[in-house]
This record gives C-alpha cells, sequence and structure tokens, in this order.
C-alpha cells in the first residue's frame, strides 16, 4: 500500500513537472496584465551596447517582476519595422507607485501606444 502511494505520488510530480515545462508562457508584449509595485526595481545592470546591426534595433535588458521579485532580462535585438519608433520596456514612477511599461512599437515616436494614442500619426510630432 505504501509502495503504490509513493509511486503514485511521484508519477503525479513527473507529470506536473513535464506540463510546467512543456506549457508555453505568455509574452511580454501580448500581455494586458498592469505590474504596479510600492517599491522600484534594483539599478539596471550594464550592458555594453553592441555595434549597430542593419534592420534591428538594440533592446537593453531590464528587470522583470515575476509576482515575488525582481529578475534581469538581458538585452537582445528586434527586428525593425519600418514606420515605427521602438520603445524598450522601462519602469515609471507615478505617485508613489512604480508601473511596469512593456516593450511596444510607436508609429509616431510620441511615447502614447498606438491603442491608447487619439492620434497615431500625428505629423507635428515633437
Amino acid at each position: 500500500m505504501m509502495l503504490a502511494r509513493k509511486i503514485l505520488v511521484s508519477a503525479l510530480l513527473a507529470a506536473g513537472t513535464i506540463v510546467s515545462v512543456a506549457t508555453p508562457l505568455p509574452s511580454a508584449a501580448a500581455s494586458s496584465v498592469d505590474v504596479q509595485l510600492d517599491f522600484g526595481p534594483p539599478p539596471p545592470r550594464y550592458e555594453p551596447a553592441p555595434a549597430p546591426r542593419r534592420g534591428y534595433v538594440w533592446s537593453p535588458g531590464y528587470w522583470r517582476w515575476n509576482g515575488h521579485r525582481h529578475m534581469w532580462v538581458g538585452g537582445h535585438w528586434e527586428r525593425a519595422r519600418p514606420g515605427y519608433a521602438y520603445r524598450a520596456p522601462e519602469w515609471v514612477e507615478r505617485e508613489g507607485r512604480w508601473h511596469y511599461q512593456p516593450p511596444r512599437w510607436d508609429r509616431d515616436g510620441d511615447g502614447i501606444p498606438n491603442r491608447r494614442d487619439q492620434h497615431p500619426d500625428n505629423p507635428y510630432r515633437g
């Protein structure tokens, strides 16, 4: 009886591990969760930016919140999108709370996400 229980528990743990490894996580760009904290992230780590690469934009590393603590995500290349300005992920402090701003592509470079921009193709951007 005890041996059968141990085998069953081991099988359930193994199955849970396989499912957790095989389940894809949503990307930061697809996520619409608004992360707000009472404290800011640690200071950014120094990462030397690599030499420019044609057709790509360098996205610097940033601190990601995993629900329990900040974790460093290293910089990486993003394929350039002609006609768009890339906005790297960042943490912004507003009224004593820290808000995570995910990476995004902006058509007119004004810093307002296009889905919230009343004039996303403003020719008079500053």
